[in-house]
């Protein structure tokens, strides 16, 4: 693109030079015409595929009735989205934001208000987002060595080290925070050990257990939650992206058992709960139902077949449609040269190639980019 003509917006990415007007299911086009599959999907945030029905009705149906108003007030479409959380959960208390690092800000402030205790143990090679307080958690120093001093109090442990984690945490910690998969810290899923771990200690020093599912959770991995797949229950849990299958929502969801902390005043978010937003995340969670988890959980090991059979990759990571592939060469150059044959990947790190598809993606869908990877990489 030529710079004298690049748009009035600050440089915070580093964007491909397209320009997407359109999406249907798997696929987008840019302005040019041309069509892409999609095995992006946002970065795991359109699950449903671009366009889906469910949540387009719902939100156009509610753009005809409500747009916003002030959370000094009830709606409908916050309501039934916060039940169906509670429900998928089992028993939880929800508050709504319009991001995943704003749940992340939300979820800080409830486990201090809620201990007393200001100390949080997150992971090395973490991500939690990029507003002051979720960039303090987030273990990668790249990332946060601009913007220091952060929010003090945080220590990290290494991923699936039990004994770092017991090294980091101390009677002041109030929360440990986990993404049971590593996302932009390169896919790597936690082990069930750790996890049960982290549990007893947050149980013996008392702190809360924060599980940040923004790009694990809706389905993601295979289950709605991806702690289900850990067999450790959290105190709380952050959502965000797949959500709304694109429309901007988070959420902070509180076990029941652990509600209680916060009292109006304490923490708040203009557009949080928004009803479009909220209606269209209803449809969602009502569309991630057991037929979609299982096809999730097909297609995931189909792509890891297919990947691992190739000499270029060194090793495939994730669970779900949440996948890493530790490649032989950097990453951005399978990256531009799917992108040249029509088919959209990313990346989690130098060398990693990630894949988040829409869950709703076909087999011939599948097989059609995974054919594309395996000419690039051969």
């Amino acid at each position: 693109m030529n710079v004298s003509v690049l748009p009035a917006v600050l440089p915070t990415y580093a964007r491909q030079d397209v320009t997407l007007v359109r999406g249907e299911g798997s696929w987008v086009c840019d302005k040019d015409g041309r069509w892409y599959l999609d095995l992006l999907a946002g970065i795991a945030v359109v699950g449903l595929g671009h366009c889906h029905p469910a949540p387009l009705e719902a939100a156009q149906a509610q753009l005809e009735k409500l747009w916003h108003t002030s959370n000094l007030y009830w709606t409908e479409p916050m309501l039934a989205l916060a039940a169906r959380l509670d429900s998928r959960f089992g028993g939880a208390q929800a508050f709504f934001c319009n991001s995943g690092a704003e749940a992340i800000e939300a979820g800080l402030k409830y486990a201090r208000k809620a201990t007393g205790k200001p100390g949080i143990v997150a992971l090395e090679g973490s991500f939690h987002g990029r507003t002051m307080g979720a960039l303090a958690v987030t273990g990668q120093q790249a990332k946060r060595a601009a913007f220091e001093p952060l929010v003090p109090g945080a220590r990290f442990a290494g991923a699936n080290d039990a004994a770092s984690l017991h090294e980091a945490a101390g009677s002041d910690t109030g929360c440990i925070l986990l993404e049971p998969v590593q996302g932009e810290g390169g896919v790597h899923p936690l082990t069930p050990e750790f996890a049960a771990e982290a549990r007893r200690v947050a149980d013996d020093l008392g702190a809360l257990l924060l599980f940040d599912e923004v790009q694990t959770g809706v389905g993601r991995t295979g289950t709605f939650f991806a702690f289900e797949q850990l067999g450790v229950r959290p105190d709380a849990v952050t959502l965000a992206k797949g959500l709304a299958n694109g429309l901007p929502v988070g959420c902070l969801l509180v076990s029941d058992a652990k509600a209680g902390a916060f009292e109006p005043g304490d923490h708040a978010s203009t557009f949080g709960g928004n009803p479009v937003v909220c209606a269209a995340a209803s449809a969602v969670v009502d569309t991630v139902t057991d037929e979609l988890l299982a096809e999730v959980t097909a297609n995931a090991e189909l792509v890891r077949r297919r990947l691992e059979a190739l000499p270029a990759v060194r090793g495939v990571r994730g669970r779900g449609l949440l996948l890493g592939a530790e490649l032989d060469r950097p990453a951005a150059q399978v990256i531009d040269a799917c992108r040249e044959q029509g088919v959209l990947v990313g990346s989690a790190g130098e060398t990693v190639l990630r894949l988040t598809p829409p869950l709703t993606i076909s087999a011939e869908e599948l097989d059609r980019g995974l054919a594309v990877l395996e000419e690039v990489l051969s």
